[in-house]
């Protein structure tokens, strides 16, 4: 709304930032870069890309799924009424406005209001570049206007110049005072990313005025604020500010844009990838993922190798050791610890908004270092398990989710609290969720990146990156190219010379997962082999003077491949080719992760792609992830051990007596240690460790139940104190993925519980009362074939027939205690532990009776 009258007399600080302002557009308009539209990008002061991406109008989508749902996307960005989404944007300044409000994220009252706006303007831009359809420019440039007029209308509704948002500018006010708005700059960048685009993409010179206006905004409001309070400010998202505003100097060559860019560095983030370490656990990840895509263009920027350093650091650590079988990440949208992942399953893993800037991220990285194959590699296993099939093919509107969740049983829907039209995942005016932005983007630009070309004419390369069926015109060498596939269902793809005739080399990627099927990639050129390298995880090289009609056929081997866990060799994904295939489940929802026979694995009769196996007693069809819309899906499954010999597995008698460790009798483990108020004692002549029952425990080393089907924990423990949640031993990861026992509950029971991140419960076994307190007691747990069994002193005190779960789903647990929970806000045990064991059978109950004799 407008101002009110009578405002009180401004502070120090607003003269000061309003003088700022005024300085920094006077510097961003005057500059000789920016006074007139420059003819192409400047270069930076660090190295270009090595390889130069092909216009979206160079690229032509052939008939395929990403045509398809590309058309979907097109089909609702010249639906939606731009009017309701400038709706915020005019109240905001006092102008008039007699539209709908829209919902969902955009709705008056949400604080992230305005973001949509600038994913539509990216999506326009996109979609008019790859078609040339004007359809698209009129409608962004209409919507140009309309945000300048709010622009041009911030001053009068007591705004400094230049600022354009749907929110007032106090809530920047908070943020610098320490406060925790929701991502004001987030919203601010995805404005300026999409009037970059309109630009870049559909010439409009009005978009570029509006983004130096919030350019000189963004200076003006950030140059006053000392380096402490600056990176205060960044601990709130802020997307991609780092980003827009390098790509900005780079396309105008003006130096007040890069220094009001670096000022967007978060040294938090930056400084542990800098130095190779993954500090990642616990933060949100597409918080981190958007600042370091800037990282790139800085690079390009300064010539600091610093910031290619941070870029590949990043990506490597999240794809190796964070992503999960469909090359997504995060678990309740927040990174894990390393190589987390059975142990973080839920419905909610796998943020869309996340694949989106990784992708963006290894497309800048492998233009810089196009020897790194894995670049490309993880973004075509992306683009299909993930991408391609975050959107609903039986939406005319092209609807998308929110997360893709991997638990047991998921199925695709909407985000809760947002609105979603029947039996979709999105709506037109209810959800405008960031991932239903971010969509937009993702579902027009599939062109981007299947072609990329070296700069130049003296030794012209182009590189096919992705197998998607398409046109190429190649102006550089007056070469048109087309590309014909069934890949991923087929096993080939064919480039077909269509018009012009040049000598360059042609690059095509043979990718690294061809290297796990035992099999060789196939390279003929007009119906010969060609005498060509073909390694996996590289690209062929075929140099030659090519002439309309030449062909190039590339044949993928393909057999399906069982993938472990990182977490748990025995829980597995399974994928053919590129392809992650999911069990369907139609409407029945799993409790638990299937347990799966892969010696029954066969191919459905009449189906390249589709598959079945017998998981928990039934077969089950098996296609690839991408197809699966409007029913339940398993992804992970469970795959039986082989059969061992009955063996204590770990045995730690503690019975040391001095120093910190104490050692594993099998010799498989490592030590044992000593921690807090934990410290040796003797009772009755032996040696045992007491606590303290503050923070007295002992840390068992990790991986100690990985790969049992059945298991048997026993421990001679004397409880001093009984406290509810006090644990006698847990093992596990976190406080979502254990296995424990309690001494007792708020209920006066004691309780063993085994979870598993993702289950609606845990399975527990209620002992009829506490453990006993002031004496030696021997407690076992048996885990086995769906039972639970509690003993105390050789005795059954409690047993639950119905475990949903069994011990091979923990795998190699990372967080294993004795006197100590996987939650820190719980109780430390008081008492005493010796003996402990860990046996990979569920012993029977005289078995059990013999142990606490011994």
């Amino acid at each position: 709304m407008p101002a009110e009258s009578g405002r009180p007399a401004p502070s120090r600080r607003q003269i000061l930032f309003t003088a700022s302002v005024a300085a920094a557009a006077a510097a961003v308009t005057t500059a000789p870069a920016a006074a007139a539209a420059p003819a192409g990008p400047v270069k930076g002061g660090g190295p270009a890309p090595v390889l130069d991406a092909f216009a979206l109008s160079d690229v032509r989508l052939l008939d395929s799924p990403f045509l398809a749902n590309m058309r979907r996307t097109c089909a609702y960005l010249l639906f939606v009424d731009t009017d309701r989404l400038l709706h915020t944007f005019r109240l905001n300044v006092g102008l008039p406005t007699s539209a709908e409000p829209c919902g969902g994220w955009e709705a008056p009252d949400v604080q992230l209001r305005g973001h949509t706006t600038g994913h539509l303007l990216s999506a326009l831009a996109q979609a008019h570049a790859h078609t040339g359809d004007t359809a698209y420019a009129d409608k962004a440039r209409s919507l140009v206007s309309a945000l300048a007029e709010c622009q041009r209308a911030a001053p009068a509704a007591g705004f400094h110049r230049g600022y354009l948002s749907a929110f007032p500018e106090s809530v920047f006010d908070q943020l610098e005072a320490g406060g925790k708005p929701w991502a004001p700059y987030y919203t601010l960048h995805k404005i300026m990313a999409g009037l970059l685009d309109q630009y870049r993409l559909a010439g409009d010179k009005q978009a570029l005025d509006v983004l130096l206006e919030m350019a000189a905004w963004t200076e003006a409001r950030t140059a006053p604020l000392s380096r402490e309070r600056m990176q205060s400010v960044l601990k709130v998202e802020f997307g991609g500010m780092n980003d827009v505003l390098t790509q900005l100097y780079l396309e105008t060559g003006n130096p007040v844009h890069l220094r009001t860019a670096l000022r967007f560095d978060h040294d938090e983030l930056y400084a542990p990838l800098a130095a190779g370490r993954d500090e990642l656990a616990g933060r949100h990840a597409n918080t981190e993922i958007a600042k370091v895509v800037g990282a790139v263009p800085s690079y390009e920027a300064t010539g600091d190798r610093r910031y290619l350093d941070i870029a590949d650091t990043f990506w490597t650590t999240v794809v190796r050791h964070h992503s999960y079988a469909i090359g997504g990440n995060s678990d309740k949208e927040l990174f894990g610890p390393p190589d987390e992942i059975v142990s973080r399953l839920s419905e909610v893993t796998c943020e869309n908004c996340n694949s989106y800037n990784m992708l963006k991220l290894g497309r800048h990285l492998f233009r810089h270092q196009p020897e790194r194959t894995e670049y490309l590699d993880h973004y075509e296993w992306t683009l299909y398990n993930q991408m391609l099939g975050e959107q609903d093919p039986d939406s005319a509107h092209g609807f998308v989710t929110y997360y893709t969740g991997l638990w047991a049983g998921s199925q695709r829907e909407p985000k809760g609290g947002l609105g979603a039209a029947p039996g979709s995942y999105s709506g037109d005016y209810d959800n405008f969720s960031c991932d239903h932005g971010t969509g937009l983007e993702t579902h027009t630009k599939f062109a981007d990146t299947i072609y990329f070309r070296t700069g130049g004419t003296r030794r012209p390369e182009l590189y096919v990156n992705l197998f998607i069926p398409s046109e190429v015109r190649w102006e550089q060498t007056g070469v048109t190219l087309r590309q014909e596939t069934g890949y991923p269902t087929g096993d080939r793809t064919r480039l077909t010379v269509t018009d012009g005739q040049a000598r360059f080399s042609l690059r095509i990627r043979i990718p690294a997962w061809v290297a796990e099927t035992g099999g060789r990639a196939v390279l003929k050129v007009n119906g010969r082999t060609a005498g060509t390298r073909l390694e996996p995880g590289t690209y062929a090289t075929v140099t030659r003077h090519w002439r309309t009609g030449d062909r190039v056929e590339l044949v993928l081997p393909r057999v399906p491949v069982w993938r472990p866990a990182p977490d748990n060799p025995q829980v597995a994904s399974l994928s053919y080719g590129p392809l992650v295939l999911a069990g369907e489940y139609g409407d029945t929802d799993l409790a638990v992760l299937p347990t799966v026979r892969p010696d029954t694995l066969r191919r459905t009769p009449g189906g390249s792609t589709v598959f079945s196996a017998v998981a928990d007693g039934r077969r089950v069809s098996l296609r690839p992830f991408h197809e699966v819309h409007h029913q339940h899906y398993n992804v992970y499954w469970a795959v039986t051990p082989r059969r061992t010999p009955a063996r204590d597995v770990a045995h730690y008698p503690l019975d040391e007596g001095t120093g910190t460790s104490a050692a594993d009798r099998t010799g498989t483990f490592a030590d044992a240690t000593l921690a807090g108020g934990a410290a040796w004692s003797t009772d009755g002549g032996l040696s045992a460790v007491a606590l303290d029952g503050r923070d007295g425990h002992i840390a068992l080393p990790a991986g100690l139940p990985s790969g049992l089907d059945e298991v048997t924990v026993a421990v001679r423990v004397r409880v001093d104190a009984l406290v509810p949640s006090a644990r006698v031993f847990d093992l596990g990861y976190h406080k979502d993925t254990y296995l424990f026992l309690a001494a007792t509950t708020g209920a006066g029971r004691a309780r063993a519980a085994l979870k598993i991140s993702g289950m609606e419960r845990e399975d527990v076994i209620d002992a009829t009362g506490p453990l006993p307190t002031g004496r030696w007691i021997h407690v076992a747990l048996t885990l086995g074939g769906g039972t639970g069994v509690l003993y105390i002193d050789g005795a059954e005190a409690g047993r639950n027939t119905a475990m949903v779960a069994g011990p091979l789903l923990l795998g190699r647990t990372s967080r294993n205690f004795l006197g100590r929970s996987q939650n820190s806000t719980h109780p430390r045990l008081s008492g005493a532990f010796r003996d402990f064991r860990l046996g990979n059978r569920a012993l029977t109950a005289d078995e059990v009776r013999q142990l606490a004799q011994g």
